[in-house]
């Protein structure tokens, strides 16, 4: 547009700090092969997105796996939060359980396309047959990792999610033994399944999908924001579990105890007046920890904050891209990425985070001339509330109190 000579211009200078959404961190997917499922609505391989508050579109997932899973997360959900946003991609069920899961391994290898393919990126993911474990061929008695649980880091890594992972389920040593197949902060082994009803028929199923909808209804409860753990909620729409699992919270050798020691995640049944049980009813999720090396990203809701705070940085930064550097530019990016943290931090998702973070002496004139900044961002994620321990002693000052109150009531009378 030429400026006019005799009139008035207008322009809106970009040098403000700008707000960002953050991103829906409930959405899921889920990998598996589905009896009776419509190959119209759910052709094998293509992503397709839907709510599981559709009926039809439930459906058509047919009577397997993957209608399971929708109906599992549907049972979590409760309140005005009736639906989560599910993509699936139905494989083909094999010859065989390792037939199935080379599919889904096949599957995950190409999660990357799903975003663009559903306008959608899913941060919850749920994939099958990860409690299968081949035999190593070359040493009897051994066993191999697990395909799917082979491919489901990068796939996670690829999409910032994580993925709840279903383990042996009928033993205590099986499960620890295959959470040690597992390095990773985007991976949640739970090592008991579920028995849920299917018409008149009790069936096993697994724990993993109704995980992720209790995921869901946590960041419902907190305004959609990942941050907060889920450990010490109630699962439901349960019949049983796949084994009852001993557990207190006073004893630690209990079998929950040691699979929780192991990372791995549980499910136990709550008690009528016994002391150390978790609830006095129903089914609870315990469970805080990935399978991470290290203590720094260990607990899961961490990682989870810390990829929606990601994501809020690629939406702020990408805002700022492509103009010319100067002071206002550089001020205004530092501060939309402070003024997005301090939010955080009033909101109790974060316990802190640094101020100080254009450091000069990684910003040398030669990388600014390249059009490179450099930031150092520290965050404080808030950790779970994990053991109490209280130390209980007598109390004398009470009974100092006690001959003091004596003494005056004494005199009183006198």
């Amino acid at each position: 547009m030429s400026a006019p000579i005799f009139g008035m211009q207008f322009s809106r200078p970009a040098d403000e700090p700008v707000p960002v959404l953050g991103a829906d961190f409930s959405k899921m997917l889920l990998v598996e092969s589905s009896t009776g499922a419509s190959d119209a609505e759910f052709p094998i391989g293509t992503p397709v997105r839907f709510s599981s508050s559709d009926k039809d579109a439930v459906a058509g997932l047919g009577t397997g796996n993957l209608a399971d899973a929708v109906r599992g997360i549907n049972a979590q959900l409760t309140g005005e939060n009736r639906g989560a946003d599910v993509t699936v991609v139905r494989v083909a069920e094999g010859g065989t359980v390792a037939a199935t899961a080379a599919n889904i391994a096949a599957a995950l290898g190409n999660v990357s396309s799903i975003p663009s393919a559903v306008n959608a990126t899913p941060r919850l993911v749920w994939a099958g047959r990860t409690s299968f474990r081949p035999a190593d061929p070359e040493n009897a008695g051994e066993f191999l990792v697990n395909p799917v649980v082979a491919a489901l880091d990068q796939a996670c890594g690829n999409l910032l999610a994580i993925s709840v992972v279903d383990v042996d389920d009928t033993a205590t040593a099986k499960a620890i033994d295959a959470r040690e197949t597992m390095n990773s902060q985007r991976l949640m082994p739970v090592g008991v399944a579920g028995r849920v009803y299917e018409g008149e028929t009790v069936v096993t199923r697994p724990m993993g999908p109704r995980i992720l909808g209790l995921f869901a209804r946590v960041d419902n409860e907190n305004e959609g924001k990942p941050f907060d753990p889920i450990a010490n909620r109630a699962i439901y729409g349960l019949a049983g579990l796949s084994r009852k699992i001993g557990f207190s919270l006073l004893d630690g050798s209990t079998d929950g105890q040691m699979l929780l020691d192991g990372e791995v995640s549980i499910v136990v049944p709550g008690e009528v007046n016994v002391d150390g049980a978790v609830a006095d009813g129903g089914f609870v999720f315990i469970g805080t920890d990935d399978t991470d090396t290290g203590e720094l990203w260990k607990q899961i809701h961490q990682v989870r904050g810390a990829d929606y705070i990601t994501v809020k940085l690629m939406q702020i930064t990408r805002q700022f891209l492509g103009r010319k550097v100067s002071p206002d530019l550089v001020e205004a990016y530092i501060n939309s990425i402070l003024f997005m943290l301090r939010d955080h931090a009033a909101d109790d998702d974060i316990l802190g985070y640094n101020k100080d973070v254009f450091i000069p002496d990684q910003n040398s004139p030669e990388q600014i001339r390249l059009g490179r900044i450099k930031l150092d961002l520290g965050i404080e994620p808030a950790p779970v509330f994990k053991r109490a321990d209280t130390d209980i002693r007598r109390y004398r000052p009470a009974v100092e109190g006690l001959v003091a109150e004596i003494v005056a009531r004494l005199n009183t009378t006198a």
